[in-house]
């Protein structure tokens, strides 16, 4: 079984995806996981796509699609996974469709995070991310703290340029005319719900987990 999860930056896929993930054991995979993962191992599909990113240019959809097929070729995959930052677009969910029927998986479900555009910049310029682990916290979760509450570095918290005003902006535009024509896409094809992602992460949480449930009750 999978998830896959959609919501513009700052909707609050990245918290629910660790909750899900923590408390299912599915394994949480994003775009960057999967690429990174694949350079590492040195697949073929790896240094291509090192030797294209490293020109500066964006990967082709056929590149992303063999890397996500070596990635759900994993055995632990089965169990559950959840997929974050893909598709982006309804050619690459097109793609992803062949491919998961394919590879015989099925009890997918797909959760639409929807949050009002301004809350999504509100969220984001208050986020900063830690110098050393690269970990990111709001900062409610910060605080007073002079240390990284992940890896113990010292004043180590700063605001990256993806999540100043103006560049949050602009990524919104790109969402909106990317990615949400693909939920179009799934509209009445998929089981899609919609998440209302102002909600207090606990209501969140919950609202996914009657979800899942109800997936797991299906593929048993």
């Amino acid at each position: 079984m999978y998830l896959i999860l959609f919501g513009a930056p700052g909707a609050g896929k990245g918290t629910q995806a660790k909750i899900i993930s923590n408390k299912y054991g599915f394994e949480h995979i994003s775009t960057g996981d999967m690429l990174r993962e694949s350079v590492k191992k040195g697949t073929p599909l790896g240094m291509k796509a090192k030797e294209i990113m490293s020109s500066g240019q964006l990967l082709p959809d056929d590149i992303m699609i063999g890397i996500i097929r070596e990635k759900l070729s994993e055995p632990q995959l089965r169990e559950g996974f959840i997929l974050d930052g893909f598709p982006r677009t309804v050619s690459q969910a097109a793609a992803l469709e062949k491919v998961l029927a394919e590879m015989s998986y099925d009890h997918g479900v797909i959760l639409v995070f929807q949050v009002d555009e301004d809350e999504l910049v509100n969220r984001l310029t208050k986020r900063r991310a830690c110098r050393n682990c690269s970990n990111i916290f709001s900062n409610n979760e910060i605080g007073d703290l002079v240390q990284c509450p992940n890896c113990g570095a010292s004043y180590s918290f700063y605001q990256r340029p993806d999540d100043e005003e103006g560049v949050i902006r602009k990524r919104l535009k790109i969402f909106r005319e990317t990615t949400l024509p693909v939920v179009n896409y799934y509209q009445g094809s998929a089981d899609l719900h919609i998440i209302n992602g102002l909600q207090p992460i606990t209501e969140v949480s919950g609202q996914i987990f009657e979800i899942v449930d109800a997936l797991i009750e299906r593929a048993t």
